[in-house]
């Protein structure tokens, strides 16, 4: 379309007339203002539909218009016939047939997007007015333009005609018609092809017909199989697809048409066709190979995907043909040729992840026959399937780090996605193969270790132990004698072979710097230092140092980071105390001086989070390195124990160090539950893992804790004190410092509720229950020295901890028989009605604890509360109240039953039962 001089103004409530129509086309195409572009646009869809579309069109297609305005007058007229054809009257069918068969041949020679439009138009009238309006449709489409016409050029109406008749099965499948017309009509169609196929051969076997011509007949045969053909009369056309694939220029056009033909469902049902068609599929193998080593990736993926659309679709139908075993089998080699087709994926090749689909199928099918009929494919297919999983494992083998280099993001991630595809087949491979798959790979890997004289790439074992890690989630057997690749498994075979470790040791050292391998590469290092670490001394240096690298570069999320410290941990509890400091001294030294620099600073959200990640290193590191080796397994590591050491312990000694710095820390984030709870995760770990070995920090750890606590208490803190109780109550020697914070902590806690500070005290509650049981199990002396705060400390835990132990400590005892019976008042108020429904289970707790344990103090107890006039409600009766306490008493197993008894009573006494406000309560 010429540009103009002016754009015309926007034809906004303009009639929709020729011209109007080509002022809004020049408007959407050279407009720049993109708001009337928009406009135009939505005032041109709504000519299209009008009435007066059946005018403006056919003067739109004047042969003096430019195509845009051409193609537009096209696209309104199939608008106006495919979706408004019940508004066209019986008796103008056929003058508007011969209108766009007039136009059809007038554009034959002219503009192709115009053509295709006409072309489409005039498809969606006959799909329209078939079977009854217009009986032979495609017949008399076949004769109107094989007609001798002076005025056009042959080749130009040969190739009218072709159009039209690609279009016509394409426009079916996407036609509005309804469903019973679509059968009536796909059926007429199918008939038809009797009209159109002989065409399309003689054009194909004609000497001198053009490429373009041939291309235009391929294509045309694809779309009409897609009207499910029957395949044996497609034969003599995909033979002749088959001879044109020897054409460069109709390579692309043949290889859909044979794939569109031999992918249709119906196609198993014609299983002598089928046969006929691997000879021609088998018959491209040497044009396959040559393609493969020219490097032409065009050709090679065009003749797999023919291989694969005919053993894919039809697989079981050739299986069943079991004379013909041998040519499937055959079929079957050529595909698994593709498979291993050379090259990486997907920058050498992209053929190989289109036969992966395949192996599934074939599997399925095999597996699927009864058991006699499967024992002979087995003994046929298993030898295939072995060879499979060593293809596959090339396949998955990394480039050189060289080559990978140049690979772009993009490329790198499909790799990623072709890698999960290639462990997804393996997986589902174990199934056929099953433990003599783990077999193989065992040996192989063995070989691959062992073998000095020729070195295997980190590329190769990776592959290896990638297969490994494939199946390792469909093992539901114990394979531990032929499993030492997988993940979790290796580490301890590992510890059985030592002599394998300097083999594997580099590959996973390497992988430390990948990030893409971040959380195989750490997980992998944490179980072999966990699991071998006695035999790791001489690589421990080289270790740390690719650690510490790899750290410093923050590769690794945080997560990852944790782990990395955590097998640090347990191979430095494997070294000398020397060895261990020194160490030690290289790899926090650094965050040792960054923590001192961020404890200068202001707090701020930013320099929280550096705080929390050193902190986190530290107690990662503590939690693991015992040189005590407290968690071996005395019977499995005897003989390479180390002797215990004398000496203050490593992490003891870095503790002290930095105790005052730690201190600096808290003073200025006591207020941020997340770094206290970071600082009491470091002494929680360090204790849990040093047991007795921790004893030279307890007086100061216990001075800071009371002192933290006292300030601003902290549900972390809590657990950290009973940590201690736990550990250290029962010796004298460190009585003191823990009596008196067990006396803080407690005493600081109940002044919370007694305050009324909610939002703490709740906070507290949880850690508070399980600090009692502590002190409770320490000894009487805890139970003594609290007893002034034991009826606050009983309420707290009585219903899960406390009051179970009442028989077995005589203080307990005590307690409950002097303070029970408030309890009881208590709870029973909060029943009532003074205290929320969501509470109602924790009281069922405590009436339950009380009758099962304290049954004696709970009948007369109970007796004398309900006594009273009005309680623990004015809404209930005598009656009831004494039902209810019955009840209670009854029940002593089962603790549901007492918390629906005690929801059913508090109900009676908030006057709610049987009301629809609580009928899902």
């Amino acid at each position: 379309m010429e540009r103009r001089a002016e754009a015309p103004p926007p034809p906004q409530g303009l009639d929709f007339t020729v011209e109007n129509v080509e002022k809004a086309l020049h408007q959407l195409y050279y407009d720049p203002n993109i708001e009337n572009k928009n406009l135009a646009q939505k005032w041109l869809m709504q000519a299209q539909v009008s009435p007066q579309a059946w005018h403006f069109s056919w003067l739109l297609l004047n042969m003096d218009k430019v195509p845009e305005i051409q193609y537009f007058g096209a696209s309104a007229l199939h608008i106006k016939i495919s979706r408004y054809w019940n508004d066209i009257p019986a008796d103008q069918y056929e003058s508007l047939k011969s209108q766009l068969f007039t136009h059809i041949t007038r554009f034959a020679s002219g503009s192709k997007i115009v053509l295709t439009r006409l072309c489409v138009a005039l498809a969606s009238l006959a799909l329209s007015m078939m079977p009854e309006a217009w009986p032979c449709a495609v017949a008399d489409m076949v004769r109107m333009f094989q007609a001798e016409d002076s005025n056009v050029d042959g080749r130009a109406r040969c190739l009218a005609l072709l159009e039209l008749l690609t279009v016509l099965p394409e426009e079916f499948q996407t036609s509005r018609l309804p469903q019973y017309r679509k059968g009536q009509v796909r059926s007429v169609l199918a008939q038809e092809c009797g009209s159109v196929f002989p065409l399309l051969e003689q054009l194909l076997q004609q000497q001198d017909s053009p490429g373009f011509i041939k291309q235009k007949v391929l294509k045309c045969f694809s779309s009409w199989v897609q009207l499910e053909i029957p395949l044996m009369d497609c034969e003599n056309l995909i033979q002749a697809a088959f001879t044109s694939l020897q054409d460069p220029e109709l390579f692309d056009t043949a290889v859909e048409a044979v794939v569109n033909a031999i992918s249709q469902p119906d196609a198993q049902r014609y299983v002598n066709t089928l046969l006929k068609l691997i000879p021609s599929v088998l018959g491209l193998q040497e044009q396959l190979r040559q393609a493969v080593q020219s490097g032409d990736m065009e050709t090679s993926h065009g003749i797999c995907r023919i291989a694969v659309a005919l053993g894919e679709n039809h697989s079981r139908a050739l299986l069943d043909q079991v004379e013909h075993w041998q040519s499937f089998l055959a079929l079957v080699n050529m595909i698994m040729f593709c498979t291993g087709i050379p090259g990486h994926y997907p920058v050498n090749e992209t053929t190989s992840s289109l036969t992966l689909t395949f192996w599934y199928t074939l599997q399925d099918d095999i597996l699927s026959f009864e058991p006699d009929k499967q024992a002979v494919y087995q003994q046929v297919y298993r030898p295939v399937y072995f060879q499979l999983v060593d293809v596959l494992l090339h396949k998955a083998q990394f480039p050189s780090d060289e080559e990978y280099g140049f690979w772009s993001s993009d490329e790198k991630e499909q790799f990623r996605i072709y890698r999960v595809d290639i462990s997804d087949t393996l997986m589902y491979v174990y199934e056929m193969l099953g433990a003599e798959l783990l077999s193989s790979l065992y040996d192989k890997l063995g070989r691959l270790l062992t073998n000095t004289e020729q070195p295997s790439t980190w590329q190769h074992t990776e592959a290896l132990l990638y297969g490994f890690q494939s199946i390792a989630e469909t093992i539901d057997v114990n394979y531990s004698d032929v499993v030492p690749g997988l993940i979790g498994a290796l580490s301890e075979w590992l510890a059985d072979h030592p002599v394998m470790i300097n083999n594997v040791l580099p590959l996973v050292l390497q992988a430390l710097g990948n990030p893409e391998l971040s959380i195989s590469s750490v997980s992998t290092l944490k179980k072999i230092c966990r699991e071998c670490k006695y035999d790791l001394p001489p690589y421990a240096a080289n270790i740390v140092a690719v650690s510490q690298e790899v750290l410093m570069k923050q590769i690794h999320k945080t997560s990852q980071c944790m782990w990395l410290m955590q097998a640090l941990g347990f191979l430095l509890s494997a070294l000398q105390v020397e060895e261990i400091l020194k160490n030690l001294h290289s790899l926090i030294t650094p965050y040792i001086q960054q923590l001192e620099k961020l404890a200068d600073e202001t707090p701020n959200p930013s320099n929280k989070l550096a705080i929390i990640h050193i902190l986190g290193l530290l107690s990662n590191l503590f939690t693991t390195l015992d040189i005590s080796h407290h968690d071996d397994d005395h019977e499995s590591t005897e003989v390479k124990k180390l002797p215990v050491q004398q000496g203050p312990n490593p992490v003891v000694v870095v503790l002290q160090q930095v105790f005052q710095l730690i201190q600096k820390v808290l003073s200025k984030w006591l207020n941020d539950a997340q770094v206290v709870e970071s600082v009491c995760a470091i002494f929680e770990k360090s204790v849990k893992t040093l047991l007795d070995d921790f004893a030279p920090m307890v007086p100061q750890l216990c001075e800071m804790l009371g002192q933290m606590y006292s300030t601003i208490p902290q549900a972390s803190a809590i657990d950290l004190t009973r940590q201690l109780v736990h550990i250290f109550a029962h010796e004298p020697a460190h009585f003191p410092p823990i009596k008196a914070l067990f006396l803080l902590v407690t005493s600081v806690t109940l002044t919370l509720f007694q305050q009324e500070d909610v939002s703490r005290a709740v906070l507290a509650r949880d850690r508070e229950d399980r600090l009692i049981v502590r002190g409770s199990r320490a000894g009487a002396e805890f139970l003594v020295l609290g007893k002034s705060s034991w009826p606050y400390l009983m309420s707290l835990a009585s219903g899960t901890e406390l009051l179970p132990r009442c028989g077995e400590i005589a203080p307990v005892g005590q307690v409950v028989h002097e303070n029970g019976k408030v309890l009881l008042q208590a709870v029973l108020e909060g029943i009532g009605g003074q205290a929320s429904r969501s509470l109602m289970d924790h009281f069922a707790e405590i009436l339950f604890a009380l009758n099962k344990h304290c049954f004696s103090y709970l009948s007369l107890w109970i007796k004398e509360a309900m006594q009273q006039d009005g309680f623990p409600s004015a809404r209930v009766s005598p009656e009831q109240k004494e039902t209810f306490s019955q009840q209670i008493l009854r029940e002593r197993v089962n603790k549901r039953r007492v918390k629906e008894m005690v929801k059913e009573f508090t109900l009676l006494c908030r006057g709610l039962h049987g009301t629809e406000y609580t009928a899902d309560y």
